[in-house]
C-alpha cells in the first residue's frame, strides 16, 4: 500500500529532490555530533571547571548545560549545529503535518495539528536555550528548558497515539517498526527524566559525591532518546524524496 499523497509536478519547476532518508540523517548527526564533540571536549580539556558544582564533592561527568553552554570552543560547536539543523527540523515538522492530513482520520486532524505545533515550539525552545545559556542568561534558559521539556514529552505521546490508534490505514512493517521505537524511546525518556530530576534534587539537598554524575548521565539519556525518537522520521517515510518546486513547494514524492 503506497502513501497516497504522492505529486506530480513538471521536472522544469524542481528545485531540488533529497532522498529522506539523507536528510533524517543530516538532521541528526549536527546535533548528535556537537552533543559528543562537547561531553567529550570538557571531559579532556575542562574537566575540574566542568563538573565542579556548588557542593564541591567529588563528580565525573558535566551537566548537559555545563557541555554546552559554559565553556569554549563547546559552546561554539553546540550553537553552529543547532542553528544549521533548525531548518532541517522545521521541514520535516511541516512534512510530518502534511502526512497527518493524508493518514489521520478526519476527527482526529486537530491532534495532526497540534503535535506539529508541540514539535515547532520544541525546536525554538532548544535553539532558545542553546544560545540563552544558564551562565549568561539563567532565567531565559530556564524558561526555554521548561518549555523544551514539556513539549518534547507531549510531541513524543501525541505522535505515538497518532500513529498507533489513529491511523486511516494499516500500518507497512516499516511503519510498525518505526512505532515500536517511538513507543520504547519515548518510555526510556520519561524514566531518564524522572531518575535526573530525582538526582538533581537530591545532589542539592544532601551534596553527596557521585550524585551529580548521574543526575548528568540520565540527562545524557533524556537527549539521546530525544534525538533517536526524531530520527524514527527515517522509518516513517522510508523510500520516499523531499521535493520542492516552484508550484507546490516542500512535499514527499515517492519519485
Amino acid at each position: 500500500m503506497l502513501p497516497t499523497y504522492e505529486r506530480f509536478s513538471d521536472p522544469k519547476s524542481v528545485l531540488f529532490r533529497l532522498p529522506f532518508a539523507r536528510l533524517a540523517l543530516v538532521a541528526l548527526s549536527l546535533p548528535l555530533g556537537g552533543f559528543f564533540f562537547c561531553v567529550i571536549w570538557s571531559l579532556t580539556f575542562d574537566f575540574v571547571r566542568s563538573t565542579y558544582t556548588h557542593c564541591d564533592v567529588t563528580n565525573y561527568l558535566p551537566s548537559v548545560s555545563a557541555a554546552i553552554g559554559n565553556y569554549e570552543p563547546q559552546k561554539t560547536v553546540w550553537r553552529l549545529a543547532i542553528f544549521l539543523h533548525l531548518p532541517l527540523r522545521l521541514a520535516v515538522a511541516k512534512i510530518y503535518l502534511e502526512h497527518y492530513r493524508e493518514h489521520i482520520r478526519r476527527s482526529r486532524r486537530l491532534l495532526g495539528i497540534l503535535a506539529c505545533i508541540l514539535n515547532v515550539v520544541e525546536d525554538l525552545a532548544l535553539f532558545c536555550l542553546s544560545f540563552w545559556t544558564s551562565a549568561d542568561h539563567y532565567e531565559t534558559h530556564r524558561n526555554a528548558f521548561v518549555v523544551f521539556i514539556a513539549c518534547s514529552e507531549c510531541y513524543m505521546l501525541v505522535s505515538y497515539l497518532l500513529n498507533r490508534n489513529i491511523r486511516k490505514t494499516v500500518l507497512l512493517p516499516h511503519e510498525e517498526k518505526s512505532l515500536r521505537y517511538k513507543r520504547n524511546l519515548f518510555l526510556v525518556n520519561v524514566m531518564a527524566f524522572g531518575m535526573a530530576g530525582y538526582c538533581f534534587v537530591r545532589h542539592n539537598s544532601h551534596c553527596e559525591a557521585g550524585v551529580y554524575t548521574f543526575f548528568a548521565l540520565f540527562e545524557y539519556i533524556v537527549v539521546l532518546t530525544n534525538m533517536g525518537f526524531h530520527m524514527t522520521s527515517y522509518w516513517d517515510f522510508y523510500a520516499l524524496n523531499v521535493v520542492c518546486d516552484s508550484k507546490h513547494g516542500l512535499y514527499l514524492s515517492q519519485s
